[in-house]
Parts: structure tokens; C-alpha cells; sequence
């Protein structure tokens, strides 16, 4: 498997001056002496125009020959190079993704609705070009398979009758979460060449048709809490 090789290809201001004066030169020449043979400098006037190649800040161009692989440039600026090289632009910008609410279940089989916010790069053109067939849409799907693989892992909460108050849970556990979730993004997107700057969850909720039911519960175990504080106290007292 071939890695990432960057090129830089010859200066296009330079290129861009000869062009001029290949073209314009050869319509007055052609003028002049009235004579056909200079339509032929004309032609390759024109195909030098197929070499320039614009990189701007941020981005990058994937040069290849007839298929085979010749290098990538990332260098911002004007360049020339053969007019048969095809060019495909990668952005090297950071991207956010805001994925969609997906419903899963969690660690104790409750039906949850998460999504997730990832902040993502290419910084592997190669892999990126050529080892998915999209990049962008590579991401969008592994990072909804990475976020019902998480959730599966964890409960939504804990509460105080379980007895499990220090686990971690989605809804509590913000920090340990999202480090488990950048780092299932980080090993999926590899293949790509994407490194994953950020990923966090950006909505966490109860389903719908189960919702009233853990509000209850959340707002008896409050109570039974309450009371549990103060039988507490009392005892202390006496």
C-alpha cells in the first residue's frame, strides 16, 4: 500500500508568463506572416492551460497520472504541471458533523434517543482519496455506528435504589464518555486518514414512549431519597 507523498510542482507565475507570450505571441505571428504552422504553438497554448493547478490555504489537490498515484500537493499557491495530471481537491479545513438523533438502547435496555457532535480533518490525503470510496460519507456512518456501539454501553443513569451511584452513565459520566467516544471514532476513521479533533454527545434523552415513565421514577426516588436524609438526621439527633 503506498502512504502519502507531497510534491511541489513547477512555479505557475513562470508558467503563466510563457503561456502568455505562447499564445498571444503565435495569433500575431500568425497574422502577420499569414502562415497555418503557428496554429499548431496555438493548440499547445492551449493545452498548457490544462496544467495550472490552484491550491488555496487549508485545502489540497491529489495529483494522479492515468490512474497511478504521483503525489499530493498542499502547499497553497499557483502551480504547473503535466496537463494529463487529474486532479482531485481534499480540504484539509476542520469539518463538524452534527449526527442525527438515533434510537438505541442502552446497557439496561432502555430505548434512548442520542446524537453526537464530531469535529473532524483529513490529514492523510491518500487514505483518504483512495483507501474509502467517500471520505465524508465514511465518516457519517461510522460515527452513527460508533455512537450505538456506545450506547450499549453504558446505562443512561443510575439511581439510588439500584445502588450503582458511582458507575458510569450518558447522562452523568460527560468526560469519560466522550474520551470512550473519540477514541472508538479515532480507530474507525483511521482507515480513512481523519484524525478526530473533538467528538461529544450533543442530545442525550429518554424515548418518547418511556419518557413519563423514568420521570416518575426519577421524581420517587428524589422523594424516597429526601425522606431517607431525614429519618437520617433524626436518628443522628436522638
Amino acid at each position: 500500500m503506498e502512504a502519502e507523498k507531497i510534491i511541489k510542482p513547477a512555479n505557475g507565475y513562470l508558467m503563466l508568463v510563457i503561456f502568455l507570450i505562447l499564445f498571444f505571441g503565435s495569433i500575431a505571428m500568425m497574422i502577420k506572416y499569414e502562415n497555418p504552422i503557428y496554429a499548431i504553438t496555438i493548440a499547445l497554448g492551449i493545452l498548457m492551460l490544462f496544467g495550472f493547478i490552484l491550491v488555496n490555504p487549508n485545502t489540497s489537490k491529489v495529483i494522479l497520472l492515468f490512474g497511478k498515484y504521483v503525489g499530493t500537493v498542499k502547499k497553497n499557491g499557483l502551480y504547473w504541471a503535466n496537463p494529463f495530471y487529474t486532479k482531485k481537491k481534499i480540504s484539509l479545513r476542520a469539518s463538524n458533523f452534527d449526527s442525527e438523533r438515533l434510537k438505541v438502547n442502552d446497557k439496561l435496555g432502555n430505548p434512548v434517543m442520542i446524537s453526537t457532535i464530531l469535529v473532524w480533518r483529513v490529514t492523510n490525503t491518500f487514505k483518504a482519496a483512495f483507501d474509502v470510496d467517500n471520505y465524508e460519507n465514511f465518516v457519517r456512518v461510522q460515527t452513527d455506528a460508533a455512537v450505538r456501539k456506545l450506547a450499549s454501553m453504558y446505562p443512561y443513569d443510575n439511581f439510588a435504589d439500584e445502588g450503582h451511584e458511582e458507575d458510569i452513565t450518558l447522562r452523568s459520566s460527560v468526560n469519560e464518555v466522550s474520551e470512550a467516544l473519540e477514541k472508538e471514532l479515532e480507530e474507525r476513521l483511521s482507515i480513512a486518514g481523519i484524525e478526530v479533533l473533538e467528538a461529544r454527545i450533543g442530545y442525550l434523552a429518554y424515548a418518547q414512549e418511556i419518557a413519563n415513565a423514568m420521570l416518575k421514577r426519577q421524581q420517587a426516588t428524589a422523594i424516597v431519597a429526601a425522606r431517607h436524609k431525614i429519618v437520617e438526621g433524626a436518628v443522628s439527633m436522638v
